[in-house]
């Protein structure tokens, strides 16, 4: 046997070696898109953002079959004939187009989304995005650009920055698409969603939000992917959604981390 063929011997179990290196390096990050290494719920992860397999195996993530008007799972797949709508969304479709929400807004996801937006835990953005990009994958692929929900001026100064604009700005850079942070502005102070109606909350926000003249440059014929946190009666994204589209928007669609689960059954 030749010290020729006894290199090249070599080379392929050093090959193998490498192919399989890469393999598990590629398990490690499909997990890490999920499953971040370090966990927010344990002593070590202070500064980072991840779960636990205990808190990870309580959240409620929404895979398809799901609305694709509303984001909602539905309990089963229709198969080639069903309808890709649910019915509340057959009867009264949103002003956004589609909709997908990571997972489900529950006593094991609020803790999350909480921490985050009223916590100042600034590393959970990145995790959301990841999730929001798994998601909403199908509509990120027809995307022209990604806009926050902002906040008011006011809110923005209590609470030094805008969860939705966190999620979004990694979402736009990991999928190449244009980021429109100001295109979109809140011009009414209005007060808490929390605790009113559909009703209540459709009033609230109705002309809340606007358009700047560069913004309508920047959206004009585009189709809009908007972002939040969580998707509870839709009324927000509602009346951003139309905003968007009385400036020029081709379309809107809508992501979010999280939506209540029975938000398309609350009194409209």
């Amino acid at each position: 046997m030749s010290l020729q063929d006894g290199g090249w011997r070599d080379r392929l179990k050093a090959g193998g070696a490498q192919i399989t290196r890469g393999a598990r390096s590629l398990g490690r990050g499909l997990t890490d898109l999920l499953l971040p290494p370090l966990a927010w719920d344990s002593p070590e992860a202070a500064a980072s953002a991840g779960l636990t397999p205990d808190a990870w195996s309580r959240v409620v993530f929404l895979e398809d079959p799901v609305c694709d008007g509303c984001g909602a799972g539905f309990e089963m797949d229709g198969g080639a004939f069903a309808s890709p709508r649910c019915a509340a969304c057959i009867a009264k479709p949103y002003a956004f187009d589609r909709a997908r929400a990571a997972c489900v807004y529950d006593a094991a996801s609020r803790g999350l989304i909480l921490k985050f937006k009223h916590g100042d835990h600034q590393p959970f953005a990145p995790l959301f995005a990841r999730w929001v990009s798994r998601s909403a994958a199908p509509l990120l692929a027809e995307a022209d650009a990604v806009a926050p929900v902002p906040l008011h001026r006011v809110r923005l100064l209590s609470r030094r920055f805008n969860q939705a604009a966190e999620i979004a700005r990694p979402l736009a850079r990991g999928a190449g698409l244009d980021y429109l942070p100001d295109a979109l502005i809140r011009q009414t102070h209005t007060t808490t969603q929390g605790g009113k109606s559909a009703r209540g909350r459709r009033l609230n926000v109705g002309k809340a939000f606007t358009v700047t003249a560069e913004g309508r440059r920047r959206i004009k014929g585009r189709r809009i992917l908007l972002v939040d946190d969580v998707l509870t009666t839709g009324a927000t994204a509602e009346a951003c959604a139309r905003a968007l589209l009385e400036a020029g928007a081709r379309a809107v669609d809508l992501a979010v981390v999280a939506r209540v689960r029975t938000a398309r059954e609350l009194p409209m």
